[in-house]
């Protein structure tokens, strides 16, 4: 072989190497497969033309091609070994097939979801609230949906704030009653679903705590008996599944008209929204009423087909965050009287002093029934004091961030003209300390990630 026909081989090699290097860029996941095979078939060549006169003329550019081929390979595995390890799993439910489905009907399914294993060492007395601070550094704030998907271990999270909780609830239900939980005759499939949901995973999941009976569940911190099995219950179910969790609950339920309805809900922790209000309401309804920023332009495509997609087989959660000049769990009395009209955030007291600051963020879980296909919401509060959230590496310079950037509509909703002077005034300075004594920012992501 002369070298001009060398030269063609080589040249032959790179043209049909190109397909593989265009196909690598948009389809990741078949990376690995087509470098290999292109390094193989290189190699092949490689050795071959070794064996012909000139060859060693044409080695310099031969070993490049080589070289790069390994190069790309090498990169293409690690970015696509990144992007499925490290990042959390993403639902794209609202990119599926519509269900083929006649709206407002549903045949039950078949699913039954994991049995759990005991939570690691739970007690009632040491098992701390988990450390969710869902929100990010500036410059800009996005408004998204922002779910992930989780196991069915961890849809419920108790912890040893769960006697206050449950006193809270307690104390609600009995001074307030079906303003807080009410459950429609169209629901109820669906809430004696839920608590028998939450009788057969709580045994389960926290067998110090509970214990199933033949008629229900035990509580053995409390002594109550929760009757889940008469019919009629002795009371609302919704008001039974509240005594039961930390979270306050709702269920939404499809209509024939396609719209998903809040006919069943225990909502006795908010802090600024009570059920009487939202009771009845259609998704859409109830977030534009709460004056939800950018939810028509961003959010309600996206939800309603969340919803109308949803699978029994999934479970999906998401947080949000806000800040409370008051330190009351179950209502937040500076925006106002419970049962007054016009209340929110920004008709808070402005500028309490700093110890009446406290960090309020939720953890919502949700997931449809499989029997009654009604989706429930499980809305979890953690709320803490914001000298103690602050004193947690990363935390101040981040919060203070994420703060700053908020928009105008984000701002009015989250009511920062209520407490930014003395938040990030405060917030600033703990995040000069951390810095002077040596923390250093770039090794965050490695330290806690979000919601962390």
């Amino acid at each position: 072989m002369d070298s001009q026909a060398v030269k063609r081989s080589l040249a032959d090699l790179i043209t049909r190497s190109q397909p593989y290097v265009e196909q690598a860029n948009t389809q990741l996941q078949k990376s690995r497969h087509h470098c290999s095979s292109l390094l193989k078939s290189g190699q092949q060549q490689f050795h071959t033309l070794l064996d012909k006169p000139h060859a060693k003329e044409l080695l310099p550019a031969i070993t490049l091609l080589v070289f790069l081929t390994l190069v790309l390979s090498s990169y293409l595995s690690r970015r696509h070994s990144k992007s499925t390890s490290t990042r959390p799993s993403t639902p794209t439910i609202e990119k599926a097939s519509p269900a083929a489905r006649k709206p407002g009907t549903w045949t039950p399914s078949s699913f039954t979801r994991p049995k759990p294993p005991p939570y690691p060492d739970w007690s009632i007395t040491t098992t701390k609230p988990l450390p969710y601070r869902p929100f990010r550094y500036g410059p800009k704030y996005f408004v998204t949906m922002g779910l992930r998907n989780i196991k069915f271990d961890d849809w419920i999270e108790l912890d040893n704030h769960y006697p206050r909780y449950h006193a809270d609830k307690a104390r609600r239900i009995k001074e307030r009653g079906s303003k807080c939980c009410r459950t429609h005759p169209e629901a109820l499939p669906a809430a004696y679903e839920l608590l028998d949901e939450l009788r057969s995973y709580l045994t389960d999941r926290y067998p110090t705590l509970y214990q199933r009976t033949e008629t229900g569940i035990l509580n053995l911190w409390s002594g109550e008996h929760i009757d889940t099995t008469s019919r009629p219950l002795p009371e609302d179910p919704m008001q039974s599944c509240a005594r039961l969790t930390q979270d306050d609950l709702a269920i939404m339920i499809e209509r024939p008209d396609g719209q998903y309805y809040l006919l069943a809900g225990a909502v006795l922790l908010a802090g600024f929204w009570r059920l009487e209000d939202k009771y009845g309401m259609v998704l859409s309804e109830i977030h534009t009423s709460g004056d939800v920023p950018q939810f028509r332009e961003k959010l309600e495509k996206g939800m309603m087909n969340f919803f109308r997609r949803l699978k029994p087989e999934e479970l999906v959660a998401r947080n949000n965050y806000f800040l409370q000049v008051d330190e009351d769990l179950a209502w937040s009395n500076s925006i106002g009287s419970e049962d007054s009209d016009g209340i929110s955030w920004n008709t808070a007291e402005k500028n309490r002093a700093l110890e009446h600051h406290y960090f309020r963020s939720e953890r919502q879980t949700l997931r449809r029934l499989p029997k009654s296909g009604g989706v429930v919401f499980t809305i979890r509060t953690y709320f803490h004091p914001i000298t103690e959230v602050a004193q947690e590496d990363y935390v101040p310079g981040r919060l203070a961030s994420a703060v700053r950037s908020w928009g105008d509509d984000v701002s009015r909703y989250k009511g920062k003209e209520k407490y930014q002077d003395v938040l990030l005034e405060y917030l600033d300075a703990k995040h000069k300390e951390q810095l002077d004594r040596g923390l250093k920012l770039e090794e965050e992501d490695e330290k806690r990630a979000y919601p962390f």
